[in-house]
């Protein structure tokens, strides 16, 4: 959510007899295309139907509202709407055309005026209520419509109408039918309906409750979700299974997995850096732009790379010449013998502002270009592997067994080779388990020290001399004055909420 630097999860028991619900259906898979184009322009909807029962529609990815966007439809005749995709939650809702928000000219991306579809039913009157950790929120009724995505039609979908919110769009959540608001809401399993997943299998759309994700690099102009079905082009390498970790109750809410070490690495050495969490547990979320990790972890990275800390914008900064870094940091999942994804700097500096870029007014880095990283601190667990993990790894999200499979992305592939699912619980096509995943409880042990020089990530030489050995310097007046930020983009997903 805008600005915000640390999240919440509503937590919430999935019940199992939940997928039992979707019955098998003929093969079939149905995909998004992501585009990017220019912000605030909205595209029209361009709509590709594929050989088969493979379907594409082109997103957008907006940046300045930090997330991949789609444009569906809802009700009867069609509405356009475009919404955030995020796998951190599980209701697709949208802001009602009459919400103040609205009113107000900010719901560029497009609201939904129930009196103009005929197919439109209230089916919980009040029961949407949903709200983020910055204060933000959204409520009114869950009814159901016909909703469309890539081509494909889902007949009588559940979804939340915001007709109080000071979010200007809605979502398109995709996780565990039982993280959806209503659920958390009324503590109960029973408030749980089929959501989007769910509702596609039980219209034969797809044959599980499973879809991959490829988003490309940063600059990329296309990616896509894939719902029911992996392409087999889309990735480098291996694709490996490792399961998702339930909550302490023994139920699936978040897709949580096991990172157990990171490294990084450049042309003139490696160095293996270390936490007290390992292994940590880190929520692959789509709805969250930058990704967090704990304070001990996080600080070793900033050392690395270059970057810095700005106590007056609580933020980590980096210059923007690190862009053409070559070093890179690899990320292992499910112990000594599990996926390794290695995210290159290109896809962690970011640009800070809308409009031209701040710059560093004293200290070595004078006159440089000031840039976020990507990666940020957070205190608590569950920690988030956002946009700026997520782009380099080919990720599929597997509801049914429980797993996620992970491999390096192919960047800007122009080749395409859909495998569907065959069938419910059909284990992820083309995909091998990790071995050892017990191996998880054993943290990697150091093979240099955390801060050495011979990572090979040139360092921006501003540390204070006096800070604590291991502890990067937060910027301070004397050291540094941003000037002219106008906006700060540290975004936290959508779809990371708490329940007030």
């Amino acid at each position: 959510m805008k600005g915000y630097t640390s999240s919440a999860l509503l937590l919430g028991p999935v019940l199992l007899s939940q997928l039992a619900l979707a019955q098998q259906a003929p093969s079939g898979v149905v995909q998004w295309n992501i585009q990017k184009r220019p912000v605030p322009n909205v595209a029209p909807n361009r709509l590709l139907r594929r050989a088969g029962s493979t379907y594409q529609e082109i997103l957008q990815n907006e940046q300045a509202r930090g997330g991949y966007f789609a444009t569906c439809e809802m009700g009867t005749p069609g509405q356009k709407v475009t919404l955030q995709l995020d796998t951190g939650s599980s209701d697709v809702w949208v802001p009602d055309s009459t919400a103040s928000v609205c009113s107000q000219g900010a719901c560029d991306l497009g609201s939904f005026d129930p009196t103009s579809s005929k197919t439109y039913t209230v089916v919980g009157r009040g029961e949407f209520d949903i709200s983020y950790v910055d204060g933000s929120s959204s409520k009114g009724d869950y009814f159901t419509d016909v909703f469309k995505i890539g081509g494909a039609t889902v007949t009588n979908l559940t979804m939340g109408l915001g007709a109080k919110t000071d979010i200007a769009y809605g979502l398109v959540g995709v996780g565990y039918a039982n993280n959806e608001a209503i659920v958390g809401n009324a503590q109960s399993l029973n408030a749980q309906y089929p959501n989007l997943p769910v509702t596609m299998v039980d219209d034969g759309l797809i044959n599980t409750i499973a879809y991959s994700l490829w988003l490309n690099d940063l600059d990329s102009s296309e990616g896509h979700i894939l719902f029911g079905g992996i392409d087999t082009k889309k990735y480098k390498g291996d694709l490996t299974r490792i399961k998702i970790y339930p909550s302490s109750n023994g139920y699936y809410f978040s897709f949580i997995v096991a990172l157990t070490s990171l490294q990084a690495i450049s042309p003139s050495g490696n160095d293996t850096l270390t936490s007290e969490e390992f292994p940590i547990p880190v929520v692959l979320d789509s709805g969250t732009t930058l990704s967090y990790l704990p304070q001990d972890l996080v600080e070793q990275v900033w050392q690395e790379v270059g970057a810095d800390y700005s106590s007056r914008l609580q933020l980590a900064l980096i210059p923007c010449s690190k862009k053409t870094s070559k070093g890179y940091l690899s990320f292992q999942f499910a112990g000594p013998d599990g996926p390794r994804i290695n995210v290159r700097m290109d896809e962690l500096v970011l640009d800070l502002t809308s409009g031209n870029p701040p710059k560093y007014t004293s200290g070595p880095n004078k006159g440089q270009d000031i840039c976020e990283f990507g990666i940020q601190n957070s205190t608590s667990a569950p920690y988030l592997l956002g946009d700026t993990f997520l782009r380099s790894a080919y990720v599929v999200y597997d509801l049914v067994n429980n797993e996620i499979a992970l491999a390096e992305t192919d960047f800007n592939s122009t080749q395409s080779n859909i495998v569907a699912f065959a069938s419910m619980s059909a284990p992820i096509p083309s995909a091998t388990q990790a071995p050892n995943q017990a191996a998880v409880t054993n943290r990697p042990a150091v093979t240099s020290p955390a801060f050495s020089a011979s990572s090979g990530f040139s360092s921006n030489g501003g540390e204070d001399e006096n800070a604590s050995p291991g502890m990067p310097s937060a910027f301070g007046v004397a050291q540094m004055s941003v000037m002219g930020v106008s906006m700060v983009f540290a975004m936290i997903g959508s779809g990371i909420f708490a329940l007030f």
